[in-house]
Parts: C-alpha cells; sequence; structure tokens
C-alpha cells in the first residue's frame, strides 16, 4: 500500500466483502500490525463510514448492512492502472475499441479526483507500451470486425486460408469461438468443418472471409484460455543449444528475453538453449546471429542450419559471377 489513503479504501472494500473479520486478518491482509488496523478503524468512524464491532469467536469487524462505497473510488495506483490498461485496449484493438477506450479515459479524467488525476498524468508521460503488432494492423481490420461480429453472434464464417507450407488456399467453413491477439499475431480459434476439429487461424493469412447466416452453439465446456495453454503444451517443439564464444558473449547476453536458460562458461564463452515450434524456427534464430553463434544440439538442427548457410553462400556465390559478367560487357562496350 502506497499511503494511509490507500490503505483506508482497501480496509473499506475487505469489509464490504466479508463481514465479521477479526484485526489479525485485516492486518494480514493490509501489510501493517493490529495497532494500525484499529487506528485505520477509528479513523472510518470518525470520517461517518458505519463500522461496528462484535466480540466473540465468531465476532468481528463489519459494515452496517446495505453500506455500499460510492462509485468510482480509486487509489491513485488504481487509477493508473485503469488508464493503463484502457490505453493498451486501445493500443491493442485498434479502431474496434478506440472510441471507447477514449470514452473511457475521458470519464476518468472528469471524476478523478486530483491526487489521482496527477499520478495518470504521470504515468502518460513516463509509463509507456506500443507497438504490440508485428505487421500493419489497418488492412486486417475488416476482418478483425467481420470476426468480432461473428464470434458475438455465434455465425459460421467461409474462409479462403493460405497455410505457409501451401500457397493455394482451401475453403474452410469456421464457428469462430474467440479472437486472440498472441505473439504479435492476430488469430481466430474456432471449429473447422474441414479438419472435423478446433483450429486457430492467423488472421493475415485468411485470403477472403464472408460472414454467413448459418448459426452454430458453442461447446458449453470449452474456455478459450484453457486451450490455448493446452494446444502450447501439445505443440511439437524444438529444444536446441547454441555456444556464443568469448569475442561476442555479450551478444547473447543482451539477449536474455530469448533464452530458456543462459550458461556462462569457464573459458569466456556462453552457452544458450531456447525453444522453437519447429527446426525452421529454429534455424531462422540460429542464422540470425550469422558467426556469432554455433549450434551445438540437436544434429538436425545443425545439419538444416549447415543446409541453409551454404544455400545463401552458393546464392551470393552466383550473384557475384553475375555481377563479373555484367562489369565485362560494360568493359567490351566502351
Amino acid at each position: 500500500m502506497a499511503n494511509t489513503a490507500s490503505r483506508l479504501i482497501t480496509l473499506i472494500m475487505l469489509l464490504q466483502r466479508k463481514p465479521n473479520q477479526k484485526a489479525g486478518d485485516l492486518a494480514e491482509e493490509l501489510a501493517v500490525s493490529v495497532r494500525s488496523v484499529h487506528r485505520y478503524i477509528a479513523t472510518l468512524e470518525e470520517m461517518g463510514i458505519p463500522i461496528y464491532s462484535e466480540r466473540g469467536p465468531h465476532g468481528g469487524f463489519s459494515l452496517v448492512r446495505g453500506y455500499r462505497m460510492p462509485p468510482l473510488v480509486f487509489t491513485p495506483e488504481e487509477a493508473v492502472a485503469v488508464y493503463l490498461g484502457t490505453s493498451l485496449v486501445e493500443e491493442m484493438w485498434g479502431r474496434l475499441y478506440r472510441d471507447a477506450a477514449r470514452g473511457v479515459l475521458a470519464k476518468l479524467d472528469n471524476l478523478l479526483p486530483d491526487e489521482q488525476r496527477q499520478e495518470v498524468a504521470w504515468a502518460r508521460r513516463k509509463l509507456v507500451a506500443t507497438s504490440f503488432h508485428r505487421g500493419e494492423q489497418e488492412p486486417l481490420l475488416p476482418n478483425l470486425e467481420k470476426i468480432r461480429r461473428a464470434v458475438h453472434e455465434r455465425r459460421r464464417l467461409a474462409i479462403d486460408y493460405r497455410r505457409r507450407e501451401n500457397p493455394e488456399p482451401s475453403r474452410r467453413l469456421v464457428d469462430p469461438y474467440a479472437l486472440v491477439h498472441q505473439w504479435g499475431w492476430w488469430y481466430v480459434v474456432g471449429f473447422c468443418h474441414l479438419r472435423k476439429d478446433k483450429r486457430t487461424f492467423r488472421i493475415d493469412r485468411i485470403q477472403a472471409m464472408t460472414l454467413t447466416d448459418q448459426t452454430f452453439d458453442e461447446p458449453h465446456d470449452f474456455d478459450i484460455h484453457l486451450y490455448l495453454a493446452d494446444v502450447w503444451k501439445q505443440k511439437p517443439k524444438v529444444h536446441a543449444r547454441m555456444c556464443f564464444s568469448r569475442r561476442f558473449a555479450s551478444i547473447a547476453l543482451a539477449d536474455l528475453w530469448q533464452w530458456d536458460a543462459v550458461e556462462q562458461q569457464a573459458g569466456g564463452s556462453v552457452e544458450v538453449a531456447f525453444t522453437a515450434p519447429n527446426l525452421e524456427w529454429a534455424a531462422s534464430t540460429a542464422l540470425a546471429y550469422g558467426g556469432a553463434a554455433i549450434v551445438t544440439a540437436p544434429d538436425a538442427l545443425k545439419a538444416l542450419v549447415k543446409e541453409r548457410a551454404l544455400g545463401i553462400a552458393a546464392q551470393y556465390e552466383s550473384l557475384s559471377d553475375h555481377d563479373d559478367k555484367i562489369d565485362d560487357d560494360r568493359m567490351i562496350q566502351r
């Protein structure tokens, strides 16, 4: 808790949530002493908050039945949390919820007391989150709006979907259960009638979409959060390791967010472990570091990185020969 005002508001909420609370339990929730709880209770009584106490094993402090806190009573930290959350909604969902997000911020600005408004103004200047999307979001908005409507109205979608490994799109009928933003990409999760199972579709790979008049019933036990967690667990993964020599150890240490584990070796080199959804992804990660890193495991990844590196080198050799021929032709013309 940042200050006494914050603790007093939290104390009211605790008493409102559950009657007959012991001073010791309240002290533990507030991270203060029992003596401080009694002092806060006295302060609230002086402010006119109707609190009473009962003695005995089942007694404790309670609010008078029917009392409720006035709406929009926030601590400064809670006000900032509302502002940050609303700002993220605008950043993540763009035009879909931009007006609603800005409306919430306008109401906060009009209703918050000076202390909370000053805290929110500080957060606007100092706490910034942006650039969540890997690509430009504007081209996706028509499909995002259509999918949001389909999820809300439980209407079936007809989509032409292009998978990465197959440039030719396939026609799918999908019952959309949820719209998801994850790893910088937008996805729609639902039942695919072609595969007869739940599937996840990346929205930027949808070539065409039609919102049909057919409706569907979503399974009553479907939980999008459990589904996403389960899908991630079940997906095949590549557990890879790379070694950065002493000369390039600082590069590995500068990208700690990428690694599952980092081991500094006696000679100054650094070995890192990371997880990728497939060999291609793992190879892209390794190749991004060029000669700074050497794959040490698994063998299949080492072979693939070598194959890709040789292919890149061959392309540049061919390009060099092509440039030399152009230079020779120019010399002849002169």
